[in-house]
């Protein structure tokens, strides 16, 4: 485990939040443990304020009155049901379109305008989106391939959404979103790819040709990745921030692996990518060097 996931030692037993349920250093190691295990996110001892805020509702919505007898429950065989809703608690969901749009115009002109002539001719154009919460950055990606192939929808052109959380992941596939969300949309864009979901005026819903090309499924990072082939271009942005050194640099090799060669590893600001095989090629942008693993 990390030592960024686990608090001292000392004063195992010394409440570190007061509140309404009991919650120790003890009862955070273990959630801390926990967390990082399943999902290869560390929890430094500044987020015990976090981890009993988000947590102390499901202790009320499963009656139990403290900690310790939470992680006792999550930690034995049947409380897998219970370790998905923790980790889904715990995991932070922050995602608007288009954000930072310099991602957007550099895909656009270093992997889709380069791919549309042989998606035309048969190839495949593969994207991913890794860590994709409720779906803006995929469908992000769906608008920015559509502005370019208004057919993609009928060529061999696939965006897989991928997600640990599968609440955020029923948002996405059902592709609706508030007038607020949808601002940073431009309007011709809107008024073209998206219509007014017929339930609520109010809301938006992402057009046929946008939802059909993007497929969301649920992933976990750390666990066995089942897709087959490559991507030219992969969106891991403010994803990695969670996990310690060791875990970001097995992640970033793998999706070296997973790339096609000269394919594109888009990251978040605050976020670099130190392994061998790849090679800065714009703002938080990396582009696949070296020899490609079978």
């Amino acid at each position: 485990m990390s030592t960024a996931s686990r608090p001292s030692s000392s004063g195992s037993s010394q409440a570190v939040v007061q509140g309404e349920f009991p919650f120790t250093n003890e009862d955070f190691r273990r959630i801390a443990g926990l967390l990082y295990e399943t999902s290869g996110i560390a929890l430094p001892d500044s987020k015990a304020t976090l981890v009993y805020s988000r947590l102390a509702k499901r202790l009320r919505a499963l009656g139990i009155a403290s900690f310790r007898d939470y992680c006792a429950m999550v930690a034995s065989p049947e409380g897998a049901d219970e370790r998905h809703n923790m980790l889904t608690a715990l995991t932070t969901n922050v995602t608007r379109f288009f954000r930072e749009p310099h991602h957007f115009d550099h895909v656009l002109e270093h992997v889709i305008r380069p791919a549309h002539d042989a998606v035309r001719k048969g190839g495949k154009l593969r994207i991913w989106s890794a860590g994709c919460s409720s779906g803006q950055e995929p469908y992000s990606l769906a608008l920015t391939i559509l502005s370019e192939i208004p057919d993609a929808a009928s060529l061999d052109v696939k965006i897989l959404a991928t997600d640990i959380d599968t609440n955020v992941l029923a948002t996405g596939q059902e592709g609706v979103y508030s007038e607020d969300l949808i601002e940073a949309i431009p309007t011709s864009v809107r008024a073209r790819w998206l219509e007014r979901d017929p339930r609520n005026a109010r809301n938006w819903r992402m057009g046929e040709a946008a939802r059909s090309l993007v497929s969301f499924r649920e992933l976990n990072l750390m666990t066995d990745w089942p897709m087959k082939g490559s991507f030219q271009a992969i969106f891991c942005r403010n994803v990695v921030i969670y996990f310690d050194e060791p875990t970001q640099e097995r992640i970033f090799t793998r999706f070296h692996e997973r790339l096609a060669p000269q394919g594109r590893l888009y990251v978040g600001h605050s976020e670099r990518v130190g392994v061998a095989g790849f090679e800065t090629d714009g703002l938080t942008c990396y582009r696949q060097v070296g020899v490609r693993r079978a």
